[in-house]
């Protein structure tokens, strides 16, 4: 049996409404305590998120196999790198991968930041990190004042703006 189109956009419509929060085109502004964050680096150090207090972190849920991942982090490094001697930090958080398949891709591309593991996706869990990429943008004050889901180009004027104004303390 054929579906009509009009049957066809009206569900694509009800989907949008019901998840568009969840596929949200530009960074939701946000004010929440930040979840805990406490995760080895793949160089073995750890990082607590409460050890950046006072920066701006932009936090990335992401992963090898994610295509959008992939894509977005030169434009987070780009973003680090003209944050250079800010109160900026970024992590990258993998998702459950095997640590030598992190290592094989960071090998493949040009990130020099943090890359943690979340090896069994407790804090992408704690986080609502559901989807790939998932950032969220946390204020110096330990609060989350943005989250996206998909990807973005962190280093555009808007996503500049953005850290920014939070450097900006505004």
């Amino acid at each position: 049996m054929r579906v009509p189109n009009t049957f066809r956009l009206l569900t694509l419509f009800i989907c949008a409404l019901a998840f568009g929060d969840v596929w949200a085109a530009a960074p939701a502004p946000l004010n929440e305590r930040a979840p805990a964050l406490v995760l080895r680096d793949v160089e073995g150090r750890m990082h607590d998120l409460s050890d950046y207090r006072g920066k701006v972190v932009l936090i990335n849920f992401w992963a090898t196999w994610c295509e959008p991942c992939r894509m977005e982090m030169p434009s987070m490094q780009r973003l680090s790198e003209k944050l250079t001697g800010k109160r900026f930090a970024l992590l990258a958080v993998n998702l459950d991968e095997p640590e030598a398949r992190v290592r094989a891709f960071l090998k493949q591309i040009h990130f020099d930041e943090p890359v943690l593991l979340d090896v069994n996706k407790a804090i992408a869990k704690r986080w609502g990190a559901r989807v790939l990429p998932t950032t969220f943008v946390v204020g110096p004050d330990g609060r989350v004042r943005y989250r996206l889901v998909g990807e973005m180009d962190w280093s555009s004027d808007s996503a500049l703006a953005i850290v920014s104004e939070l450097l900006a303390g505004t």
